[in-house]
């Protein structure tokens, strides 16, 4: 995964459930398509109107193909107009990233006793 596309979403807040079903929807269909799904992550504390969603990608032209897929694939084009036609997703950008060498997924190491106090 060299790319990752970042999509920040500005949400309706008072229709979150909406998204978490969009959401739980792209679970099955973006790997489908080719897009290697990170997650996507709603609001829980703070502000409440912004969510995540993080799909990595080999390189741009794999991410070509994979919107192109996406734009045949039947329950993808089903979730894009019920974002549409309930209107929860305000406002939609994309970042593309590439990850810094050894940050990945890092554990977080045990802290001893000692290192705790």
């Amino acid at each position: 995964m060299s790319v990752t596309c970042f999509i920040r979403y500005q949400l309706d807040p008072f229709q979150l459930d909406a998204f978490r079903a969009y959401a739980e929807n792209w679970g099955r269909i973006i790997p489908r398509c080719g897009g290697h799904l990170v997650g996507y992550f709603l609001p829980s504390e703070g502000t409440n109107d912004v969510a995540w969603g993080l799909i990595g990608f080999e390189s741009l032209a794999a991410y070509e193909a994979y919107r192109a897929r996406l734009r045949t694939d039947p329950e993808g084009r089903a979730n894009f107009e019920m974002a549409r036609r309930l209107r929860f997703i305000l406002r939609e950008e994309r970042t593309f990233t590439e990850v810094v060498a050894g940050t990945l997924s890092r554990p977080a190491l045990s802290l001893s006793t000692t290192d705790a106090a």
